[in-house]
């Protein structure tokens, strides 16, 4: 069982950064591929960026690409999410989750744990 802890969430103005951390527990966090995905009030969760175990491949919605980094240090099992130039639109519930089978994915379907998330509020 892996239990995943987001921080780093808050209020921020439009044009402005956050940077948020998934911690894992245990130390099989290395073998897992792991990504961040967002739900905004009354609508679907959505992929948001993914990295694989080593962090040599990422991935990002088309939305977030050149605003958002997200990256991972294996030796404090930790993953980031920097963002910056952030929109109202980015405003949403951000998860993490951890894929313990295979390559980053966009899909939700293929993350086995999920943590319960860090609220972002972006205001215009």
């Amino acid at each position: 069982q892996v239990q995943l802890v987001e921080s780093g969430g808050g209020l921020v103005q439009a044009g402005g950064s956050l940077r948020l951390s998934c911690a894992a527990s245990g130390h099989t966090f290395r073998y897992y591929a792991m990504g961040w995905f967002r739900q905004a009030p009354g609508k679907e969760r959505d992929f948001v960026a993914a990295i694989s175990r080593t962090g040599g491949t990422t991935y990002y919605a088309d939305s977030v690409k050149g605003r958002f980094t997200i990256s991972r240090d294996n030796a404090k099992s930790t993953m980031y999410l920097q963002m910056n130039s952030l929109k109202p639109e980015d405003t949403a519930v951000y998860y993490c989750a951890a894929d313990t089978v295979g390559l980053p994915s966009r899909s939700s379907d293929e993350y086995d744990y999920w943590g319960r998330g860090t609220q972002v509020t972006v205001s215009s």
